[in-house]
């Protein structure tokens, strides 16, 4: 009998750090599902299946996450890494550009969780969610973005505990700055604009990188792993001393702001 395909769902899949992923997983055999508002510019392969859902609306899910599970009972990976970010001061912004914020970056991802949380119990696999460095620390100008990270962060490490007993696995990956969009950040009246766009960025890595380093952090079982130089001295700083984060941040960071 043969070894069955193992099978990752990936949202936010068109996007650079998206792909990225897939493609690392491909080359491991892996068959990838892609759930993106628009994958029209994405291949149909044997080892990639774009499929188009916005994940803010509630029956798109219910239709697409359908139509996975009819075809993979068994999911061995789910990556949550749909997501938007915010750019600029919390005094400029209003109330429905925080909400659609939150919207994306965490209440689409626990919905998509509890839509595949008895396929990965099958398979005994692994929720992996892409969080940040703003998941685990302040970052100047984000403060949407931050504190729906931060919910991203609270919500997967509590669910570890819970999914633990059936041999579920929950990881957090947190990058700091991955370069998916320089130049193309389409930024909005609000602020809101695509991920990895950001001007004021410190050591930009490439999708492929993180996607590796990830990856690496998959492999080892790391329940939090830092992607990138600044992720883990953010990591480390900021646990010794928040204080001392808060003001190297705000040296660095603020002091790039456009």
């Amino acid at each position: 009998m043969s070894e069955r395909t193992r099978t990752a769902v990936i949202s936010g899949g068109a996007g650079g750090l998206g792909q990225a992923l897939a493609r690392a997983l491909q080359d491991r055999n892996w068959m990838t599902i892609l759930v993106d508002r628009d994958t029209g510019k994405l291949p149909t392969t044997a080892f990639q299946w774009p499929v188009s859902c916005d994940l803010t609306d509630p029956e798109a899910r219910r239709i697409a996450f359908a139509k996975i599970l009819k075809i993979y009972p068994e999911i061995d990976l789910v990556i949550y890494n749909a997501g938007i970010t915010q750019i600029g001061a919390f005094d400029r912004s209003d109330e429905t550009s925080h909400r659609k914020v939150f919207e994306i970056n965490y209440f689409a991802a626990v919905e998509m969780a509890r839509a595949f949380l008895n396929s990965v119990r099958a398979a005994r696999g692994t929720h992996l969610a892409i969080s940040s460095v703003a998941g685990f620390s302040p970052l100047y100008h984000r403060t949407a973005y931050a504190g729906s990270k931060h919910a991203v962060e609270g919500f997967f490490k509590s669910l570890r505990s819970e999914e633990k007993s059936f041999g579920v696995r929950t990881l957090i990956a947190a990058p700091s700055f991955v370069a998916t969009n320089i130049g193309n950040e389409q930024r909005q009246a609000d602020g809101i604009a695509r991920p990895g766009s950001a001007g004021d960025g410190i050591d930009y890595m490439t999708p492929d990188d993180a996607a590796a380093v990830i990856l690496k952090g998959y492999d080892k079982s790391c329940p939090m792993i830092p992607v990138g130089r600044i992720a883990k001295l953010a990591w480390w700083i900021n646990s010794l001393s928040p204080r001392l984060f808060q003001r190297l941040m705000e040296r660095n960071v603020r002091g790039t702001a456009s």
